[in-house]
């Protein structure tokens, strides 16, 4: 390492030339003329260019030294025979003087080098969390624009301007707490909305005054901001477990210290919702208040056996049918081929779905490994695909070269792809058709599992059927569902052992009592009135 050295100048000019005396101005002599600065050989880049460490400005030689000083220490870091980590610290010290930014604390560099860390402590948290999804390529579509959404609409407006290594866990409360805040605001603005809205729709277009107050009130929701949704309590440790993905990578690469603030923090419980089968009791409180009991609602046997009996004459019955019966998700019955179905083994193998990203639709896998299933069909529901494949060849020969060969079991009626979306806005208008109280068409998935659980079978192969990985998310599911099976199984029980009745009818009047003392039954004293009866017969 070359010595550096200490410099003197003034901003001195020769007043005849205009040009700096620089050295040779007399006024040096004095000790409080001028400034000191600093000059220091760095390595040479990468390309062979030289580079050179300057700063000046220092009102004394001896704040100068310490500068120089610092560049040197820094310098020492690296072995001498460490050709690149001395052009890492010659690069970190050139950024600095273009920079005109401080020197970096010794102690924290040298740590980041010696751990392998980038040595620019500079990067954003928005910086890494863009260079973090770049390199996400085997994520599927929906996973990636999940997390895309995350950054873009909470991580990166709260925290990108923060630099990674100074992320905290304080940092990140403020930001839940942001977004809470925002959701008290964004419910009262969606109710005052609510409100104008219903408004316009109670006054009539009649009169010319009713017609100044239906401008009104269209003015007025112009105005207004449009409805949105909140950030839910749900929704809030995905946006959390998506910035602890990201720190963690910046931990393995050693581009932050070795502690995730994501990690340590603590979130208000959110609740899951849990399926309730629309009971007589509940259908009259929503048709009262237009609110439903849970967001996952299910019908009862007789409420689905309606609805397919209405829907039987639909191009696509067979899929609504094999949603209620065997709980596919909708993408997973939009997506099946018929090349997955078999006619001799009365089965369908669920192998591929139609993801909807925004609104467009694109093939992926299932949803998870445990997607992959072979799900058993019922007699009828085989017959049925065999008539509905006759049914579409016939559609087929009449559409000609017009037709779309997808392969696909439930096809438009020129054999294009099913839109997810425009299936859930059909099914919904069925609903409403049928007469019978709102459910989703996801919640027809929730109706198949109740129909299994209530017919018994084994809530394992309820798991596999619907594609759980665990049955502990069946469990946490359906729980409301299970409760109602065990209070069903516990009547039932009793009603195996008929005698248990009779003895809880005939219980006599002296009953076992358990003396404290001695802590062995004792009988209960005779009452007077047993008293007397033992006197009369005596």
């Amino acid at each position: 390492m070359k010595k550096g050295t200490i410099t003197r100048r003034c901003r001195c000019t020769d007043p005849e030339t205009g040009k700096d005396l620089g050295a040779s101005c007399p006024k040096l002599q004095s000790r409080r003329h001028g400034t000191f600065g600093v000059f220091q050989e760095l390595d040479p880049a990468q390309d062979g260019r030289r580079r050179r460490f300057r700063r000046g400005g220092f009102e004394t030689s001896t704040k100068a030294q310490e500068e120089l000083g610092k560049v040197r220490a820094l310098m020492a870091i690296p072995e001498e025979d460490d050709a690149w980590g001395r052009t890492q610290i010659s690069d970190l010290l050139e950024d600095c003087v273009k920079e005109k930014t401080p020197l970096p604390d010794y102690d924290e560099t040298r740590r980041r080098f010696q751990t392998g860390q980038s040595l620019n402590s500079k990067t954003t948290v928005g910086e890494w969390l863009d260079t973090w999804l770049a390199g996400r390529k085997r994520l599927r579509r929906g996973g990636a624009s999940r997390y895309e959404c995350d950054i873009r609409v909470h991580l990166k407006p709260h925290l990108g301007h923060l630099r990674l290594d100074k992320l905290r866990v304080h940092h990140i409360d403020k930001m839940f707490d942001a977004i809470n805040e925002r959701n008290i605001e964004i419910q009262e603005q969606n109710a005052q909305r609510r409100a104008v809205a219903d408004e316009l729709k109670a006054t009539p277009n009649k009169g010319a005054e009713n017609r100044a107050r239906r401008k009104w009130f269209r003015a007025q929701l112009d105005a207004m901001p449009p409805f949105r949704r909140v950030t839910g309590l749900n929704t809030q440790p995905h946006i959390r477990d998506t910035l602890r993905a990201a720190l963690n990578v910046a931990i393995a690469q050693q581009v932050m210290p070795a502690f995730n603030p994501a990690a340590h923090v603590e979130l208000l419980p959110g609740t899951k919702p849990k399926a309730l089968v629309w009971t007589e009791e509940r259908i009259a409180r929503w048709q009262e208040t237009g609110k439903r009991p849970s967001p996952v609602m299910v019908w009862t046997p007789e409420q689905t056996a309606v609805f397919l009996d209405f829907v039987a004459g639909d191009r696509l019955y067979l899929l609504w049918r094999l949603i209620a019966f065997r709980g596919t998700r909708r993408g997973e019955a939009c997506g099946v081929r018929w090349e997955d179905y078999s006619a001799k083994h009365c089965s369908l193998a669920i192998a591929t779905q139609l993801v909807q990203d925004g609104w467009e639709v694109h093939e992926g896998a299932p949803k998870t490994d445990s997607g992959l299933r072979l799900i058993a069909l019922d007699g009828e529901t085989n017959e049925g695909l065999l008539t509905h494949k006759a049914r579409q060849q016939t559609e087929r020969e009449a559409w000609g070269e017009g037709w779309q060969n997808t392969g696909r079991i439930f096809t438009q009626e020129d054999g294009s792809l099913l839109h997810p979306g425009k299936v859930s806005d059909l099914f919904e208008r069925l609903v409403e058709a049928a007469g019978l109280p709102p459910i989703r068409l996801h919640d027809l998935r929730h109706v198949a599992a109740t129909l299994m659980l209530a017919a018994g079978v084994d809530i394992k192969v309820v798991s596999e059927t619907l594609g759980h990985s665990d049955t502990r998310i069946t469990r946490d599911i359906y729980q409301s569902v299970l409760d109602d099976l065990a209070r069903d199984a516990a009547e039932k029980v009793v009603q195996l052992v008929p005698h248990a009745r009779k003895a809880l009818a005939a219980v006599p009047d002296v009953v076992p009592q358990v003396d404290p003392a001695s802590r062995l039954p004792r009988m209960a004293p005779p009452r007077k009135d047993d008293a007397a009866q033992q006197n009369r017969s005596a």
